[in-house]
């Protein structure tokens, strides 16, 4: 039987399916996997245009029960909310109430073929949204106004806030604060506490970009330097099991170092000789 590999799954939206993309000089997925090597598979499992009530429906296709030589499911890490926040248009129809939304990923992280293999779940923040760009870019489109709104996708990272401190068993990681961080502090003489009703970045009301430029070309996906703020909260969550030990550089691996990897040929190796 063949070896199985315990899982990183990467469950959500776009911004995993983008996440292995290495093209704008930082893949996140890639670096994942470069720290965990050896030890675990990350599995992709992004699915563009996907709410959380799409996932539920696909949920049973994607994880398999436990079972004997199966890979176990060791990690996921979950990213919905982008599209559950999209505003209902009739040109969309991708939005899905706050409420159903914090239904849904409870529906998620208590699902009985994912509490079966016990995984450490990570639930992640969407990303702020810089609706400036994003009205520019829907109306060019043919939408008739924005598909998403900086206070709404502001809200929908607070539930999530919210569902992670009621599961003390799920970490909880703040991709929203952490890109809203690094916006500030690129952003020289912005003070969200000065602008206009306490807008943020990207918020017509506040109508200043800023860093998000950088961070949110499009005013929703997320650059590498984005993708590279998102590896650094996730990075500390992975290799707890090998990290300080005597042998760190191959403790965790599912086979063996080459020191100790078995030959074919018996006792080939202690004789000198080659294969």
């Amino acid at each position: 039987m063949a070896t199985s590999y315990p899982q990183i799954v990467l469950f959500g939206d776009s911004l995993f399916q983008a996440s292995v993309d290495a093209s704008t000089g930082f893949s996140f997925q890639s670096a994942l996997q470069t720290q965990v090597l050896r030890r675990f598979d990350v599995v992709n499992r992004g699915f563009s245009g996907y709410n959380t009530s799409n996932a539920l429906s696909i949920l049973p296709k994607i994880f398999a029960p436990p079972s004997p030589g199966g890979p176990a499911l060791k990690y996921l890490i979950i990213l919905f909310g982008a599209n559950d926040a999209a505003v209902q248009l009739p040109t969309n129809f991708q939005h899905v109430p706050l409420e159903r939304y914090k239904e849904n990923l409870v529906r998620i992280i208590n699902h009985p073929i994912v509490t079966a293999h016990k995984p450490k779940i990570l639930l992640v923040t969407p990303p702020p949204l810089d609706e400036i760009r994003v009205t520019v870019l829907d109306r060019a489109n043919g939408h008739p106004a924005a598909m998403r709104q900086t206070k709404r996708s502001a809200a929908y990272s607070e539930a999530v806030r919210q569902i992670a401190a009621q599961h003390p068993a799920v970490t909880l990681l703040d991709l929203h604060k952490a890109i809203m961080d690094r916006a500030l502090e690129k952003t020289p003489g912005f003070d969200p506490k000065k602008s206009k009703n306490g807008a943020a970045l990207g918020d017509p009301e506040s109508g200043v970009r800023g860093y998000l430029e950088q961070l949110l070309p499009d005013g929703l996906h997320m650059s590498a330097e984005s993708y590279q703020v998102f590896y650094d909260l996730v990075r500390p969550h992975l290799g707890l099991e090998w990290a300080g030990t005597k042998d760190e550089d191959k403790v965790g691996f599912v086979l063996p170092d080459w020191r100790d990897a078995p030959w074919l040929e018996e006792d080939a190796h202690l004789k000198g000789k080659s294969i």
